[in-house]
């Protein structure tokens, strides 16, 4: 079996052409402080692209999800639910009217995907939904929004993104968690808690590792696997949803959700293995950036702590013109991390995909680096914030000088607007790659970590 990946690809036998990434994935909801660092034009820049991507298709109707990356990507008009929650939580973090306004529409926009999906009427949210029209590789015309003439939601089946993945579930979970505690908007939590009994319905197992499975693909069938990321975002939703509802049952599902991290956790080496693929065996290869940091978020656990100087001591890189394969200009640097521990032993000689380019085993990982960056305040140990300044500095270069001329429904972004996923293109180790493509979940990850505001705390 392949090794599990928070980002996989959800389709039923869909074959996909030219992808870059796959999208897994409250007053006091995102827990919004006033921010000590990032500049603030490098932030109003930062929102300005995810106004961009969300406005990318103005003649297809105020239903509305933002489209995932710039059109350089090769991905279209595609809009992954675990980059809209980003989205929603990042505007949530702006004290600006026009964010608040854009997170609750879209909350309202993954509401209505969960009430008209074209199949199923149990709350799920697919992995993506396209959001504008586009030819499709084969010449097909996709003439669509993100609202079908029928009324039902567009879902993203060109690239196969039509599964349910728990970790997307999650995120959107949260982030209509969020709203919930915001507004006081009843139609929020419900979506919350329709998400959080999905999960549970069709993803508690009682194999010997527990936990909560993967979820579903396209044709409904129960994935395998188990992930730890996945675990991690379902002890926020869960905490959340227990503290929003004054249920009870949502802290049993918490506790099942983190007793299976425990399991999961490396004590002599301080880090979290990446989950299981058949409920009974960990896998203890490869190791990502995100368990490291998210688990931190999450549980605020002082005696787990060390997993954040796991991820910055053992996944750290530094990307330059002389690296092989490097694509960063002449005369930049970028420092930060890569996304797991196989992308620093990728194959340097081979592409990281059909039809992709060689990998570079320094590319730096702008969303995972903004993870650890903000791990590392909301721990502030000694030396903390530093380094997450440090961290922060090299990801708004990133957005000063990086992706120059991409596009979003090709409309021109807004100058040095938007944070790229990747420096160079890297090989995450789990099947997919990161490029230099502006990017709605690494800009909100920047973004939450300039304001400090912890999109994870659940309790």
């Amino acid at each position: 079996m392949p090794e599990i990946a928070r980002r996989t690809l959800l389709g039923a036998g869909t074959a996909a052409a030219a992808l870059t990434a796959f999208g897994s994935g409250a007053a006091r909801a995102a827990d919004v402080s006033t921010p000590a660092s990032g500049t603030g034009d490098a932030r109003t820049r930062g929102y300005a692209f995810l106004a961009a991507a969300m406005d990318g298709y103005p003649e297809h109707g105020s239903i509305r999800l933002a489209q995932s990356y710039s059109d350089q990507a090769g991905l279209f008009s595609t809009a992954f639910t675990y980059d809209n929650a980003l989205a929603i939580l990042a505007h949530l973090a702006h004290p600006a009217p026009d964010s608040w306004s854009r997170a609750v529409a879209l909350g309202d926009a993954l509401l209505y995907a969960q009430a008209h999906d074209p199949q199923y009427t149990d709350g799920r949210l697919r992995q993506a939904y396209n959001v504008g029209p586009y030819v499709f590789y084969d010449g097909s015309a996709q003439p669509d929004g993100f609202v079908r003439p029928d009324s039902t939601v567009n879902v993203g089946t060109q690239f196969g993104f039509t599964g349910t993945a728990v970790g997307d579930m999650a995120w959107a979970g949260i982030a209509l968690a969020a709203l919930a505690g915001r507004t006081r908007a009843g139609r929020f939590l419900a979506g919350a808690v329709r998400i959080g009994e999905w999960v549970e319905a069709h993803a508690r197992t009682e194999e010997p590792l527990g936990g909560y499975k993967f979820g579903v693909d396209g044709a409904d069938k129960k994935l395998p696997f188990t992930s730890t990321e996945h675990n991690i975002d379902l002890t926020c939703l869960f905490g959340r949803l227990a503290r929003l509802t004054g249920e009870a049952v949502w802290l049993e599902r918490r506790a099942r959700a983190e007793a299976f991290l425990d399991k999961m956790w490396n004590d002599a080496d301080g880090f979290f293995y990446t989950g299981t693929n058949d409920g009974v065996t960990v896998n203890t290869s490869p190791i990502p950036e995100d368990t490291q940091t998210w688990s931190h978020l999450s549980l605020h656990d002082r005696s787990r702590a060390r997993s954040v100087d796991w991820a910055a001591g053992n996944l750290s890189v530094v990307d330059t013109v002389d690296r092989p394969n490097s694509t960063v200009p002449a005369g930049q640097s970028y420092e930060g991390v890569t996304f797991s521990s196989a992308s620093l032993v990728a194959d340097e000689d081979s592409p990281i995909a059909p039809s992709q380019p060689k990998p570079d085993r320094s590319g730096v990982w702008f969303e995972g680096t903004a993870h650890l960056a903000l791990a590392l305040r909301d721990r502030g140990a000694s030396g903390d914030e530093r380094r997450a300044a440090r961290l922060i500095a090299s990801i708004e270069r990133a957005q000063d000088r990086l992706g120059a001329g991409q596009t979003v429904g090709n409309k021109a972004l807004p100058e040095r607007s938007g944070v790229v996923s990747a420096s160079s293109p890297l090989d995450t180790g789990f099947g997919f790659g990161y490029y230099p493509y502006r990017h709605t979940g690494a800009t909100a990850w920047y973004l939450l970590a300039a304001a400090r505001a912890n999109p994870l705390r659940g309790r």
